[in-house]
């Protein structure tokens, strides 16, 4: 993170976190000092914002490899395991079935595993009749927002249409966010998208999925900064595994995609996530959670904090016990 970049985004951040209620003279001191201050603040729960659970068909989960590692049912029991020895105190579980009774699913499971602090489901958000789903299940205070595969979809302009707009309108006043799950090509329309929806809140999802294999910057970079500077959407720190070489990456290659983000977002808006078990498929949970902690061992007391927990807190209002 020692970069000029992360410089200036460092001390974005400073200045943000100064507005959230810090001490004024946070930013003003020495590194010693800052970090002195910053042990004084209450940390946040250490929370993972993007996990999965399903209980696997070829049928159902099409777009898995039928022979791949997670072919496979993935539970709770699974995954609590490696979330204790992290250290990792509670999860997002995010929808990975686009089906009504997806929801219904994963906020059960959230009343068993009480790791599990929020939700991000799944509701057919185009159709007319959507917004009584949307109470039947809000009701819930574990559903903290809802999630469509947008990067699926044929029609690459589906982010604008009129159908899908009126249901995303929907969810602000219900406390809901909503998760872009996005690839290169949707991310240029993403910035109009979210324009429509000034009061709510976005959690962009695994970088939108950059070219990582193929080590290419642009024109994701661009677009990904333009979206950026919508000061409602927040980034997940998550997927970039899957999108490097499965086989041979190295935290080298995910770097320069890293210093895209930080110095866009700040840690004021980035969260950290395991996107497990799909991150199986090239390193484990704790090879994924090394590697983001390593990325951050030159980072301040308090922006760690935020990374791997409050921003979390913040974005989807989980609680912190």
């Amino acid at each position: 993170m020692a970069s000029a970049s992360n410089g200036r985004a460092r001390r974005q951040f400073l200045t943000q976190l100064g507005a959230l209620g810090a001490p004024a003279w946070l930013g003003c001191k020495s590194d010693a000092d800052e970090s002195t201050a910053v042990q004084s603040l209450s940390p946040a729960p250490r929370i993972d914002t993007h996990q999965h659970f399903w209980n696997y068909t070829p049928e159902d989960y099409s777009w898995i490899e039928p022979e791949s590692a997670v072919a496979r049912d993935f539970a709770p029991s699974d995954l609590q395991p490696e979330l204790e020895a992290a250290g990792v105190e509670g999860t997002v579980l995010v929808e990975s079935h686009s089906h009504a009774s997806e929801t219904g699913r994963l906020l059960g499971i959230a009343a068993q595993a009480s790791f599990v602090r929020g939700v991000v489901g799944w509701l057919p958000l185009s159709d007319p009749n959507v917004a009584d789903l949307i109470d039947e299940h809000a009701a819930n205070p574990k559903l903290r927002g809802l999630r469509h595969a947008i990067l699926a979809e044929a029609d690459p302009d589906f982010i604008l249409g009129k159908d899908f707009n009126r249901g995303i309108a929907l969810l602000e006043s219900r406390g809901l966010r909503f998760d872009l799950l996005l690839a290169p090509g949707n991310l240029s329309r993403a910035s109009r998208f979210v324009d429509q929806h000034p009061n709510q809140i976005f959690v962009l999802d695994h970088f939108a999925k950059p070219f990582i294999r193929d080590r290419q910057l642009e024109p994701w970079r661009t677009d990904f900064i333009e979206l950026s500077r919508r000061p409602n959407v927040y980034c997940k720190v998550s997927g970039l595994v899957n999108e490097a070489d499965l086989r041979s990456w190295t935290p080298s290659d995910l770097q320069p995609y890293l210093d895209v983000a930080l110095e866009a977002f700040t840690p004021r808006r980035m969260m950290f996530g395991s996107d497990w078990p799909m991150c199986l498929l090239a390193t484990t949970y704790a090879g994924w959670f090394s590697t983001a902690r390593d990325w951050l061992a030159t980072a301040s007391l308090a922006e760690q904090n935020r990374i791997l927990g409050g921003t979390a807190v913040e974005a989807y209002g989980l609680s912190k016990t």
